[in-house]
């Protein structure tokens, strides 16, 4: 069965465009899932076409190149004996594994373009000794390089899209900082990069043999399928769906803020933190037990009531990112998979908080049963209106992750802590960010442009945040207009 699912996939590869149309019909009437069927590695290196969501990173940076908006960053401080060799032999040991992190793009000379993976990695550690420096000059010092680190610009043409910046702080302590440009990379990949680092450099310090899996695919191979797939006819009928879903009107959400907002919507990202009390979780998980829903839906829907308590308006829709790897062949593959649903909520203050939640809960559940239509495409297809200062179709996101243990702390002869770094521009006026940790703690993190926002109003947001997920446990039959967001002091 296997070969013969190879056999049809590596049959329609070879044909074109409109054939494929053709062939994808006769699959259907045979009852023959394509989304089933393996990705074919291409037959050569070549340069080959962007997947949708990187032709829309190649969009934003030809449109603002020196932005850092689109920055993928991570710090570690690395406390021990450290083998700088073998960091970097694992470094780049990465590089040549993974494609996605050896590519480069440009013009086709055609009004297109193109992604092409140099047969040689150009990694670089840059290495900087601080050690040297006295404390206060060596933090304005560590603040000056990791600046430079995460937001000097990427040349997307030219590459390298990966950097890796290593401070000695002391004699046995490090700074490790880890950079790079979203269109080849995600946090999904950030992850794998992680697991291989550590396995690899643990193997190297202690001179056993770590041999990764072989990739069935690289990401182009996935970007060359995707636009196969989707032209083939996919795309219609995922569209039809996400068009009956949103409709014709678009409505802008007006979040009431402290400032004006700036005509090119650039604005520098401020965070507040919370940790959401043991009790409120407890009651959360039983209430979406009760309701058949995820812990996600129930914290997604408690989001939308509190933007509708804001900002009055009925239709709410929230970006969400999906880490889009359900087929096998992309989980141990470095590149930019993520997608971006939309999520639509009609409420109104009669309505109750149960209600609601079904509503979310329905939302959800199409939107998975939909979730390979690149959002670019949808953008494409909807065609709000297009503005500087606001993203199209939604302006506010929402993501929850779960976070297991974590792999570094493994690594011999070294202790390791994570490094706060502070995201240099906002994408979103206000993004709502849950981890929830080993042990299933859950840290509410508030994403926010501090030229719109006072840090008191988003201390006050993040508290109403919390009293309506109250609402949610305690009394899900409470209208969403009834709720008290102020406490009793």
């Amino acid at each position: 069965m296997e070969l013969n699912k190879r056999i049809i996939a590596e049959r329609f590869s070879r044909l074109g465009w409109d054939k494929q149309r053709v062939f994808l019909d006769a699959l259907r009437q045979q009852k023959i899932d394509f989304s089933k069927l393996p990705i074919v590695p291409r037959k050569s290196q070549e340069s080959c076409e962007l997947s949708y969501a990187q032709l829309r990173q190649w969009f934003l940076w030809r449109l603002d190149p020196q932005s850092s908006a689109y920055h993928i960053t991570g710090a570690l401080t690395l406390k021990g004996a450290l083998d700088t060799e073998a960091l970097r032999g694992s470094l780049a040991a990465l590089v040549s594994r993974h494609e996605a992190l050896r590519t480069v793009f440009r013009d086709d000379g055609e009004g297109g373009v193109v992604q092409e993976v140099q047969s040689e990695g150009n990694f670089v550690l840059h290495e900087v000794d601080l050690s040297h420096m006295a404390k206060g000059e060596s933090e304005a010092a560590i603040e000056s390089q990791v600046t430079q680190l995460c937001d000097v610009p990427f040349d997307l043409e030219q590459g390298p899209l990966l950097r890796v910046g290593l401070l000695r702080l002391a004699k046995e302590e490090h700074l490790l900082v880890v950079v790079m440009h979203h269109i080849v990379s995600d946090g999904w990949s950030m992850r794998l990069i992680i697991n291989e680092f550590a396995a690899d450099y643990s193997a190297r310090v202690t001179e056993e043999a770590w041999q990764p899996t072989s990739l069935p695919i690289q990401y182009a191979d996935y970007a060359l399928w995707q636009r196969q797939w989707m032209e083939a006819g996919e795309k219609e009928r995922q569209l039809a769906y996400w068009q009956a879903e949103l409709g014709d009107e678009h409505p802008v959400l007006q979040l009431p803020t402290d400032r004006p907002r700036r005509n090119d919507g650039h604005y520098h990202a401020a965070r507040h933190q919370m940790v959401l009390p043991e009790s409120l979780i407890s009651g959360l998980r039983q209430l979406t037990q009760a309701q058949g829903a995820t812990l996600f839906i129930t914290l997604l829907t408690g989001f939308q009531a509190l933007l509708y308590r804001y900002t009055g308006q009925e239709d709410i829709r929230v970006g969400v990112p999906i880490a889009n790897r359900h087929r096998a062949e992309t989980q141990g593959v470095v590149g930019f998979f993520v997608n971006t649903q939309v999520l639509r909520n009609q409420l109104s203050g009669r309505q109750s908080l149960a209600e609601a939640l079904q509503q979310s809960k329905r939302a959800a559940l199409g939107a998975q049963e939909h979730q390979d239509l690149p959002f670019e495409q949808l953008v494409e297809a909807l065609q709000p209106e297009r503005s500087l200062n606001h993203a199209p179709l939604f302006q506010v996101m929402f993501n929850y992750q779960q976070q297991d243990h974590d792999v570094l702390q493994t690594l011999p002869g070294l202790k390791l802590s994570s490094w706060p770094l502070e995201k240099g521009e906002a994408q979103f006026e206000l993004t709502l960010n849950v981890i929830e940790r080993a042990g299933g703690c859950l840290e509410a993190s508030f994403v926010y442009a501090e030229e719109l926002f006072d840090v008191t109003t988003i201390e006050r947001l993040a508290q109403h945040y919390a009293a309506i997920l109250g609402a949610l446990a305690e009394i899900p039959e409470r209208a969403l207009g009834d709720i008290e967001l102020l406490d009793k002091d």
